[in-house]
């Protein structure tokens, strides 16, 4: 089912966007991961964010 969603994401429509993944630091002092599926023009701005 993996390669289905993987293979969907490859064709078509699905080549602009990019699923990124960064480490954000919480109040608490630990550390969470954020995912999120970011089009292609707007990767540079997802990271800069905090």
């Amino acid at each position: 089912m993996a390669k289905k969603a993987v293979a969907t994401l490859q064709t078509g429509a699905g080549r602009h966007l990019t699923k990124c993944i960064k480490m954000v630091k919480t109040e608490k002092g630990s550390y969470q991961y954020v995912e999120e599926m970011v089009n292609n023009e707007k990767i540079k701005d997802f990271f800069a964010k905090k």
